[in-house]
């Protein structure tokens, strides 16, 4: 979910983005993307060796960004 946030606020990011907002290591952020990506929520695209990872057009996507919406609209 931590990752799912970044991403809705962020729009995109790359691996070691990630790891540095969450305080964990490379493999560990690029593992939890890849799994995104492998499950059609995110998608990369490369700009020279770097990945940048978002929000897939998919409907899983579009639903977990929605989840995201009503999410952030709440006083937890």
């Amino acid at each position: 979910m931590k990752v799912l946030k970044l991403l809705f606020v962020y729009g995109q990011m790359n691996p070691s983005d990630v790891a540095e907002r969450l305080k964990v290591n490379y493999r560990l952020a690029l593992g939890h993307l890849e799994l995104l990506e492998k499950e059609t929520v995110v998608q990369h695209r490369l700009s020279g060796r770097i990945k940048y990872f978002r929000f897939a057009n998919t409907m899983k996507a579009q639903a977990t960004i929605g989840l995201l919406e009503e999410w952030s609209k709440t006083d937890f």
